[in-house]
């Protein structure tokens, strides 16, 4: 009898584990620069990453659709319910015009990729 309680308990517990997941959102997926002149350099936006799951998000790579485009974010986990950030630079040097660029962030909160877009206009 302890034991047909034992491996209900255990079916149980390994039941409710495998419900748990994480979640990645951002409230806000594209930034958009606006106009920018090319000699003022490079320019960041920070987006607030949340983790909406109940259990620990982790952000494994993050991938720049052009060399132009430097991603930084948050490497510990993030739990349930907090935010983490993920900062993207864009450098305009000989790019002028207007620009589309998106990064695609790969985690356990997701399969695939999430996507993340910056847009703005390079003038001279």
């Amino acid at each position: 009898m302890k034991q047909i309680i034992f491996i209900c308990m255990a079916i149980l517990l390994a039941t409710g584990s495998v419900s748990a997941q994480a979640v990645i959102s951002a409230d806000q997926a594209t930034h958009d620069f606006g106009d920018m002149k090319e000699a003022d350099g490079k320019v960041s936006h920070s987006f607030e990453i949340k983790n909406t799951g109940d259990s620990p998000l982790v952000i494994t790579r993050v991938i720049a659709s052009c060399g132009c485009t430097t991603p930084d974010w948050t490497k510990e986990p993030i739990a349930a319910g907090k935010t983490g950030k993920i900062q993207v630079t864009y450098d305009p040097a000989n790019r002028p015009g207007p620009f589309t660029k998106t990064m695609s962030v790969y985690s356990n909160g997701k399969t695939g990729s999430f996507i993340l877009t910056i847009r703005g206009n390079v003038k001279q």
